[in-house]
Formats: structure tokens, sequence, C-alpha cells
């Protein structure tokens, strides 16, 4: 047995990575898949195409590296959180499409049950923030507005999932249904006390106990799936964001990881011991490995790559993603320009899902390298007010943060970055460390890598940017990026 498979199921696309012993990408397959829009802060995944998309990427990449099934040790899946799928138990049929984790449907029952005084419940129990996010109140609405659901779900013919449940299932045929307590603990409905539902809260969104997942560990064997006509045993499951922390070998207490992909997403690593928030970050689970669970702070920026995406199949400033780092280049400086990137409200620390997307301080002289260039620095603002938020709760001081995903790559940004924070950037050597962490916890549960200890000696450095930046520039620049996000605040109320 020589290679791990992972499975990363993304916003916008679905990959297959192999990986060998020393941690190295050996074959990589990726499928991008349409997002649906139906209506204006409506976002939509045809559950099929998920699923299709990913087996069509597991037998792409076997097929392009030439690796025979029987070499495969084990599967681990990492996963777009928070997008939920309802479906049928007995024939396996989705009900409705996904409801993807950045739609807004749900705000105005968010906003109810706040008006309720539930917020803070609902908080203790949890560790998250009420909003339409999570998974929770998109059950909630499937529920009521799919003709018969609810009736469907009463008489317990219905299964919920996020997505790392709904490929489970295909991968089994439908002979497994569960998730893990990284993916559990983003639903709104996972005690974080207990690690179980909570009944009360299912009570609250009257979501019927018998649709949901059992919930285990995020490294053991859950079942097999049927690679050609071999049994491959799916051994880890972790959220793309957790997969990352446990990717970046962040496994001590104040160790912080920073994902740019569709959002951004820092997490702190605070140990065996959940930290109730203070600055409207998320206490989550981390992961949990053998009997212990391991809990992390996270702050989540919901438009991070996908406002590069933008500037592409909006705007049409850029034909492919990668040339905003050249046109960004083509200006010294962002010219006063500002863009808050808030198209599907704001996150963390923020969490205001009235806001929108506003470009402030344009002029005559304003040309589409001040805009480039705006969109990046937009999102190294969005990540240093996390990082701030995070070190009040956590009451320790960041050393260094750990960045990877797809604008990791992006050295501009990478170096501006370093210079709004005033700490080091540091981009492993591997980037693709959410598909790698989904690797590491199903590789440890076969027995593929030792241990902990063995993973994190493969951890490498490719760059470290280090700031450059006066602190009278940097309080500048955020001075005017707070002028510019106050603006943005409460747009769409």
């Amino acid at each position: 047995m020589k290679y791990i498979l992972a499975l990363d199921q993304g916003t916008t696309s679905s990959r297959a990575i192999l990986f060998d012993h020393a941690g190295s990408i050996i074959g990589v397959a990726q499928k991008e898949f349409p997002q649906i829009f139906p209506r204006p802060g409506w976002v939509e995944h045809d559950p099929d195409a998920l699923w299709s998309s990913q087996w069509e990427v597991v037998q792409g990449v076997l097929e392009r590296t030439g690796i025979a099934p029987g070499e495969v040790a084990a599967i681990g899946i990492t996963n777009q959180r928070e997008t939920t799928l309802v479906w049928d138990r007995k024939t396996g049929r989705p009900i409705h499409n996904a409801i993807v984790w950045q739609d807004r449907r749900t705000a105005g029952h968010c906003e109810e049950l706040r008006q309720q005084g539930l917020a803070a419940k609902i908080r203790r129990r949890t560790g998250l923030v009420l909003d339409a996010y999570f998974s929770a109140t998109k059950i909630a609405w499937l529920l009521k507005h799919v003709p018969g659901a609810r009736a469907r779900a009463r008489r317990g013919e219905l299964a919920f999932g996020t997505v790392d449940t709904w490929l489970v299932w295909n991968l089994t045929g439908g002979r497994v249904h569960i998730t893990d307590a990284t993916n559990a603990s983003r639903t709104l409905l996972y005690n974080l006390r207990t690690g179980d539902w909570d009944d009360g809260l299912l009570d609250l969104f009257d979501i019927p106990r018998s649709m949901l997942p059992e919930i285990r560990s995020s490294s053991e064997v859950y079942g097999e799936a049927v690679l050609g006509s071999v049994p491959v045993p799916i051994a880890g499951i972790a959220g793309d964001q957790q997969a990352a922390l446990f990717g970046q070998v962040c496994h001590g207490p104040g160790l912080v990881k920073n994902t740019y992909g569709t959002g951004c997403f820092m997490l702190m690593n605070t140990g065996t011991r959940p930290i109730p928030s203070k600055n409207n970050l998320l206490t989550t689970v981390a992961w949990h490995v053998g009997k212990e669970r391991e809990f992390a702070l996270e702050g989540s920026v919901f438009i991070a790559g996908a406002a590069v995406q933008w500037l592409r199949d909006g705007l049409g400033i850029i034909r492919t993603s990668a040339e905003v780092e050249s046109l960004a280049a083509s200006v010294p400086d962002n010219g006063g320009v500002y863009l808050v990137p808030a198209f599907a409200g704001l996150g963390a620390p923020h969490w205001d899902p009235h806001a929108r997307g506003l470009l402030a301080g344009i002029t005559r002289g304003t040309s589409a390298g001040h805009i480039a260039r705006a969109t990046l620095e937009g999102i190294a603002y969005q990540v240093a007010d996390l990082l701030a938020a995070m070190q009040l709760d956590a009451g320790i001081p960041l050393r260094e943060l750990r960045v990877d995903g797809g604008a990791s790559a992006n050295n501009l940004l990478m170096q501006f970055q370093s210079d709004i924070l005033g700490v080091p950037v540091v981009r492993p050597k591997v980037t693709e460390t959410t598909a790698l962490g989904a690797a590491y916890l199903a590789g440890l549960a076969v027995g593929f890598w030792p241990s902990r200890a063995a993973i994190s000696r493969q951890w490498q450095v490719d760059r470290r940017f280090k700031p450059t930046m006066t602190k009278a520039r940097r309080q500048s620049l955020m001075a005017g990026w707070e002028r510019a996000l106050d603006r943005s605040r409460g747009w769409a109320a």
C-alpha cells in the first residue's frame, strides 16, 4: 500500500489527490461544476454534480498516474462545510438542490430567533454565532418549502448530510450514514460539551433526530468504497478548514493557519479546551482523533478568492485569476481605492448578513490596476480583522501565520498580508494542506503513518514573507479600510 487518496470536495470544484508516504503529491485531478443562483443572495449546487464530479476525478487521477486501486491504502475526505443536502433514504435521490454555505436565504429566520433572545443560548451550546451560514436554518427551510418534506422527515424517510456525509453515502452505496465531529460542529445542532446532537436545538429548529447522521471521530475506518473491484477503506474525514489546520501540523495550542480559497478561514488551535469567544469568532471542533477532541477558534471571511473570480467573470478585467497579481503590481499602491468584498454579507468578526460589496475612493485616475490591488488588499484587511479578534480571545500573541490555499501562491498578496499584520507569513512547500490533512487523518487510522510526530517532521517551508511596512503606513491603510467597511454595513437591510 503506497498511497493515500484524498477527496477534496470544494465550493467550485471537486478534486482527487494522491499522496505518498513523504506527504508529496503524486497526482491531481480536478473538475469544476456549475454554481446556481436562483435569486440574489441564494446559492445552490446540484447534488448529482457534486457526486459525479468527485467520482470522475477519482477515476481520473488513478488513470492519469497509472496507480492501481490495490495500491491505495485508504481514502480521506475533506469538504466544503455547512452546505446542506437532504435526500430520500430509500432511493438516495435529493429532494432539492444543495443549499450552499454562502446562501443567505435564511437570514430572516436567524433574525427572528435573535429577536426571541435565543442567540446566546445557541452560542453557549454550539460555540457558533446565530447566522444563515450554518446548516440548521437551511434544513428548516427545506422542510418548510419542499412539498411533503416535513411529513416524510417525521416518518424517518429523509436523511440530512453535509457534503462529507453525501459522499460517504454514495461511495458506500447508501450503506453508511455518518459525519465526523468537525462537520457536525458546523451545523448549529451539535453540543460542544456533550459531543452529540442537541435535542433542545433539534426541537427549536423542528428537525427530527432521525434525519441526522451518526457522529464519528475524524480518523477511523467508516466503511469501504470500491475502486475498480478493490474495496478501499474510507478512514478520515474533516471539514476543509480543520483539515487544513491538521495538514499545516498546527497540532499545539496557539498555532494558527489561514486558508485563502473561495472564502478565507483562519483557525487557531486551542487544545482540549473550547474557548468561548467574546469577539464574534466561532468555537469549533478542530478534530477528534483517538479518545480526544481538540478545539479551535475560527474566523471566516465569506469572499476572498471569489472576489478575484468576480474581476474575471463579472468585470472582465482579467482573463485568468492568476493575472490579478501582475495587474495589481502595475500600480505602486491602491490609489486610495478600497474594495469591501461583502458580496454575501460580512463574516467574522462583523457578522452582518445585510452588508454588501463596496468599491470606494474611485477618481478619474482610478485604473483597472488600482481595482485589482484593492481586491487583493481587501482580502488581507479582512484577515487582519480576524487576527485582532482571535488574539483578544486567546490572549496569545501571534508569532507567525501559516498560509495555504490557491491565493497563497500570490506573492504580492502574501507580502501585503505580512505588512498589514506585522508578523511573518509562512507558506509551506505543499500548499494543498486541506487535502493533505484529510490524507493524514486517513493514513493515521490505517497505520500508513505511525504518529502525529512523524507527520510533523514532513512539514517544510517554501517561503517566509517578513513585514517591511512602517507602522504609520499600516495604521493609515487600516483606517481607510475601516471607513469603507463602515459604509458597507446594513446596505441590504
